[in-house]
């Protein structure tokens, strides 16, 4: 397996993983239960792309990067000082400006040296990732 695909796809898998960790802090400050029913099934989303990305990753001979390490831990410190006291309209446009953020990488990535089959499993989370903004857009 190429060396530049296994990293690649490890360092969407990293983003998955900030993804479940911020939507349980996300979850967690929450009031209504819609809002919270709706993070629940995009949190559910992003550990399913856990579950494909490391799959496929060890499938191609690879080590899957199940480590969050200092970069997701700061951004847990962050979204945690940046929930405090804050309503559900103001957490809702955070988890959308966090997805979009997500899409942006996924789509550096995707533009990269990656094989067709990677290439397509990328393209589901986007397609996947695109889905859920417009679940959290639909909120009110």
């Amino acid at each position: 397996m190429d060396n530049t695909t296994e990293k690649s796809l490890n360092s969407l898998l990293q983003g998955e993983y900030m993804a479940v960790d911020s939507f349980n802090i996300f979850i967690s400050k929450l009031q209504n239960q819609k809002y919270r029913d709706v993070f629940q099934d995009v949190q559910k989303q992003h550990r399913d792309n856990i579950s494909t990305l490391a799959e496929y990753i060890q499938n191609i001979g690879g080590k899957p990067d199940e480590n969050l390490g200092f970069k997701g831990n700061m951004a847990d410190i962050k979204i945690n000082f940046d929930m405090y006291k804050k309503n559900d309209n103001y957490i809702k446009n955070k988890a959308i400006e966090g997805e979009t953020n997500g899409i942006n990488m996924t789509e550096k990535i995707m533009r990269g040296n990656l094989d067709n089959k990677s290439r397509d499993i990328v393209g589901e989370i986007l397609h996947r990732d695109r889905n859920s903004i417009e679940r959290l857009k639909e909120l009110n």
